[in-house]
């Protein structure tokens, strides 16, 4: 590649923070909220125009679709509030056992946490490099409207989802071969729909969990879901979509106004989510997925003969990039024998859906998240949070999973609030005060 050469430039200062959070998705929100709660002064920077991240940019609305029966058990704290702001804010409905958000109103919903917070927001900045001293961070540069800028903050939390921060400080990380990596999907939105008659037709199919995965128990193949793959199957067989198309929908969202919000039909394999490139044609080849998409669901499948487009999704979703060797990379066997850890930072049920596997966590079984895998390894003052967190290709299908995401959010914002007034650095930090501060915010940690 060819370079050029810039002319050392001054950059003013921005701002001044005890802990910096850079993106704001489930994970860099509760890592966000959980820090300013525990009274330190916490910044959060997003480089979109509203908080929410996949929620709100990828139309997600299920933080917790593995709520099938009440055996599950759940992880409490920042996640389970953002179910509840939304339920009293009138920013939810309940579907089939699951709680789905609103992605439109929790726009402000997460306004509204983050003003009753006391946080310092910045919206429509990006961050494109670290301030280093040694192998101490010790804040970043940003790009905005208001031109370069620079952010000092004693911690930094990385919640980029592709664990960008820790890549420009020198983190060591996993970045596997573009065609093993999961998936990328445009999510969009129907209007015109006739609701009942399309809950008649999903209802009276026998579609279960199993369909998701090859990976899954016998009890999967007994759960009811939503899994919607027939009329885009016809459509191939009928030469309207090309055969390399990847459609199979997972819809969760409608209105009594005759809308279906929300499907997650778009699945297009071998792109890297860290190549603009490849985030460019993966863009603009999923609103091209979207059209055929819409078009067979309009002719095969009851309810949606008059459907149109309502909404395509602000941003591509994104589901699996780079990952960080942490202090401790979480294992296959962990997530799948229930594993406890001293330095729990909270709990997750063993719901996986990813890389093949489908499991849900109907019997109540669920794992410790450890600290260790959010303390990426060589670099001192900075915690990761989110999907891109310490793991295996299994474990990512837990980790990646946005309820998970706002467990180690959380104990990141709280973790780095410790260190700060305990004056030590993340990976010094007390982690029994830790645990007891999580305890405080309603956080399950055993």
């Amino acid at each position: 590649m060819e370079t050029i050469e810039i002319p050392v430039k001054t950059i003013p200062i921005m701002a001044k923070t005890d802990v910096l959070v850079i993106g704001s998705g489930p994970g860099g929100l509760s890592a966000a909220l959980a820090c300013a709660r525990e009274g330190v002064d916490t910044m959060l920077v997003e480089r979109y125009g509203c908080f929410g991240g996949n929620i709100t940019q990828s139309m997600i609305g299920t933080l917790a679709w593995y709520r099938s029966n009440d055996k599950v058990v759940d992880a409490g704290g920042v996640g389970c509030e953002f179910e509840q702001r939304s339920r009293e804010m009138g920013a939810s409905l309940s579907i089939f056992l699951y709680e789905i958000i609103d992605t439109e109103m929790f726009k402000y919903v997460a306004d509204t946490l983050v003003q009753e917070s006391g946080l310092v927001p910045v919206l429509h900045c990006s961050t494109v490099d670290v301030i280093m001293e040694g192998n101490k961070i010790k804040g970043v540069i940003t790009e905005s409207k208001s031109g370069r800028q620079a952010i000092l903050a004693k911690r930094v939390i990385d919640a980029t989802g592709d664990a960008d921060i820790a890549h420009f400080c020198g983190a060591p990380y996993r970045l596997d071969p573009k065609d093993t990596l999961e998936p990328v999907s445009v999510n969009f939105g129907c209007s015109g729909v006739d609701v009942q008659t399309f809950l008649d037709y999903i209802i009276n199919r026998q579609t279960s969990i199993a369909d998701w995965g090859q990976e899954s128990g016998e009890k999967e193949a007994k759960e009811f879901s939503t899994f919607l793959v027939e009329p885009f199957t016809k459509a191939k067989e009928n030469g309207e979509i090309p055969e390399y198309a990847h459609l199979a929908s997972y819809w969760n969202d409608f209105t009594d106004a005759g809308e279906v919000r929300s499907l997650n039909a778009i699945h297009m394999p071998g792109y890297d989510c860290t190549d603009v490139q490849d985030l460019t044609k993966a863009e603009i080849e999923g609103r091209k997925h979207v059209m055929w998409a819409i078009k067979a669901l309009k002719k095969y499948t009851p309810g949606f003969d008059k459907a149109r487009l309502r909404t395509i999704g602000a941003s591509l979703g994104t589901r699996e990039s780079r990952k960080i060797l942490g202090a401790y990379n979480l294992t296959k066997h962990d997530v799948l024998n229930e594993a406890r850890f001293k330095d729990s930072i909270g709990i997750n049920p063993e719901f996986l859906d990813g890389n093949n596997t489908a499991i849900m966590p109907s019997t109540g079984r669920y794992f410790h998240v450890p600290y260790g895998i959010i303390l990426p390894q060589k670099v001192e003052n900075l915690l990761v949070a989110g999907r891109c967190v310490a793991g295996d290709k299994i474990t990512h299908a837990a980790t990646r999973q946005m309820m998970c995401c706002t467990v180690t959010g959380q104990g990141a914002g709280v973790a780095a609030a410790v260190s700060v007034k305990d004056k030590v650095t993340c990976r010094g930090v007390d982690i029994s005060k830790v645990q007891k501060a999580l305890k405080k915010q309603g956080v399950r940690i055993e």
